[in-house]
C-alpha cells in the first residue's frame, strides 16, 4: 500500500497498519527477550544464549557445539566465528539457534547479544497499540537547522546508564501561536532526521516519551513535521531495548494527542509501568 496524498486520513490509516503489523511480526520488538552485554559475562557462558561468548576489539567472538544447534548464514554451524555487529532486521540475523534470532550489537564500543524469540509472553499477550487518528491541526511546516558542528550529549537510557547521542541540528516549528524546537539526529546514510521528545501527556495519557522521524528536507532545510506520526519507542514493547530519553529542551510544554499513544493493554489492567511519570523500561539501532 502506498500514501495517498489526496486522502491524508487515508494515508494515516495505511501508515498505522503497517506500523502494527510490524511491530507484531514474529521477530519484531515484542519478540526480544533479553540483552546481554559480554563483560558482565567474563567467563562466556550467557543465561538462556546458547554457547561460549567474549568481545574482542574486532567483534564477538563464540564458540559453539553440536548441542547448541546454532545455525549460521543458514548452515549448521560448529567452532568459533567472530561476529560484527547486525544492522539489519532481527528476522535476518545471521545467527539462529531453533526458532531463536541471535542478535549482535554494539554501543559506544560494547558488545552484546540480543534474543528474539517469536512465542514471547509479550508478543502473545499484545493487543494493539493506542493511538490517536489523523488530526491536521498537528500537521505542521518546519526547518531545519543544522548545527556547525555535530554535537553529542550525554541522556539518560531506560536502563538507568547515560550514554551519548549524535544531534545534528534542530527542528524548528510552530504550533498555536509560538514557535518550538526539537534537537534531531541526523542519519548519515540518507539524510532523515529523528527526534526523541517528550510532551505534556507523556506519563499520563501517552507513554512517557516518544519518537519522531519525519524524514528528510529539502535543499532549504523545509520539512514537514507531522506528529501524527509519533512513534512508540521500542523499550515500550519489551523491558530489554535500552532507548534514550529526551535530551535537555526536547520536552515540548504543549499536549501531542496524536500519533501512537501507548500499548492498548494498559488500558485494560490499569496504570502499568509504562504510564507512570517516573518509570523507566529496562533493558538497541542507535535508538533503542
Amino acid at each position: 500500500m502506498s500514501d495517498d496524498a489526496d486522502d491524508p486520513h487515508a494515508a494515516w490509516r495505511e501508515w498505522h497498519e503497517r506500523r502494527a503489523a510490524a511491530v507484531s511480526a514474529p521477530y519484531g520488538p515484542l519478540a526480544l527477550t533479553g540483552t546481554f552485554w559480554l563483560a558482565d559475562y567474563p567467563e562466556g557462558r550467557i543465561p538462556a544464549v546458547p554457547g561460549r561468548w567474549r568481545a574482542t576489539e574486532a567483534g564477538a567472538v563464540l564458540t559453539a557445539t553440536v548441542e547448541d544447534s546454532y545455525r549460521l548464514d543458514g548452515e549448521l554451524f560448529t567452532g568459533e566465528v567472530l561476529l560484527d555487529a547486525d544492522e539489519g532486521s532481527p528476522a535476518h540475523a545471521r545467527l539462529s539457534a531453533g526458532e531463536f534470532r541471535i542478535v549482535v550489537i554494539r554501543r559506544e564500543g560494547e558488545w552484546g547479544v540480543r534474543v528474539y524469540d517469536p512465542a514471547s509472553e509479550a508478543r502473545r499477550t499484545h493487543t494493539g497499540i493506542e493511538a490517536t487518528p489523523y488530526d491536521p491541526a498537528f500537521v505542521l511546516p518546519g526547518r531545519f537547522r543544522p548545527y556547525a558542528e555535530d554535537r553529542s550529549v550525554q541522556v539518560e537510557n531506560a536502563d538507568g546508564r547515560a550514554r551519548g547521542l549524535d544531534l545534528g541540528g534542530e527542528l524548528v516549528f510552530p504550533f498555536q501561536g509560538a514557535e518550538h524546537t526539537l534537537q534531531v539526529a541526523v542519519d548519515p546514510d540518507d539524510g532523515s532526521l529523528w527526534a526523541v521528545f517528550g510532551d505534556a501527556t507523556g506519563g499520563l495519557s501517552s507513554y512517557r516519551f516518544r519518537f519522531l522521524k519525519p524524514g528528510i528536507p529539502d535543499a532549504r532545510g523545509a520539512i514537514t513535521v507531522d506528529l501524527n506520526r509519533s512513534l512508540l519507542p521500542p523499550c515500550a514493547f519489551a523491558d530489554h531495548f535500552i532507548c534514550p530519553f529526551p535530551p535537555p529542551g526536547n520536552t515540548l510544554p504543549f499536549e501531542v494527542a496524536a500519533g501512537e499513544r501507548r500499548l492498548k493493554a494498559a488500558l485494560a489492567t490499569g496504570i502499568r509501568r509504562q504510564d507512570t511519570p517516573d518509570s523507566a523500561c529496562q533493558g538497541h539501532g542507535q535508538n533503542s
